[in-house]
């Protein structure tokens, strides 16, 4: 299917968990800039790669990729609070200013480092203009069917979905969570409203091996073990 596709790299300049974590070289280069190198090798004809930030330092290390800073993100849309949902908004509305129009937003975190080309391809290849969005996912580590509970009125545990008579793990119905690596959204989709409403949604999943997100350092030592 023939469609533009804006690539989407959100990466702001503060970072508490890992300071300064978009720049720190992750197996010997700036974090971003994998991410970055695995857009480009996805993209296609028509394509745009470009990486959200508010940070000269972040800039320049993606500029060693290539021309994918365009214009900046402005200071609003870089604080802790400031949601994914606008900061795709301001890239879209950005790139319309410039007559740029898509179809779809391939959205790669840059903490998400084990993430392959394959996996961005596998979700990409599930995406349809019938959907509003394909997210990568890997099997969740409690299931709610099996050995997720929660407290009654009195206290008690009880089995959290179902009633309980499951016995072994493999029995249960899967259970998936977002694991952060992968978000190809439908533009017409977003123009509606956040993620939050989307009602079609399409799993593509991930191994939990390559589902590591870096919130903290040891995150980052364990990715950094992992892709060595």
């Amino acid at each position: 299917m023939q469609c533009n596709t804006l690539w989407l790299i959100p990466a702001r300049g503060g970072s508490k968990g890992i300071p300064d974590k978009n720049v720190r070289p992750f197996l010997g280069r700036p974090l971003v800039c994998r991410a970055v190198d695995q857009a480009l090798e996805c993209r296609q004809p028509g394509d745009t790669v470009f990486v959200s930030t508010d940070s000269e330092k972040i800039r320049a290390a993606a500029a060693t990729c290539g021309d994918v800073v365009p214009f900046m993100r402005p200071d609003s849309l870089a604080t802790d609070t400031a949601s994914s949902y606008d900061v795709i908004m301001h890239a879209l509305s950005e790139f319309a200013n410039r007559g740029k129009h898509f179809d779809r937003v391939a959205l790669l975190q840059p903490t998400s480092p084990l993430r392959t080309a394959d996996d961005i391809r596998a979700a990409i290849d599930l995406w349809s203009r019938d959907v509003d969005m394909v997210v990568s996912v890997c099997e969740a580590s409690a299931n709610p069917y099996y050995n997720a509970f929660e407290t009654d009125s009195e206290g008690l545990l009880h089995i959290s979905k179902g009633d309980g008579h499951y016995t072994r793990r493999q029995d249960a119905p899967k259970v998936w969570e977002y694991n952060g690596a992968v978000y190809i959204m439908t533009v017409e989709s977003l123009m509606k409203g956040p993620m939050s409403g989307f009602s079609k949604i399409l799993p593509s999943p991930m191994p939990a091996s390559r589902s590591i997100d870096l919130d903290t350092p040891t995150d980052w030592k364990i990715a950094e073990i992992l892709m060595s």
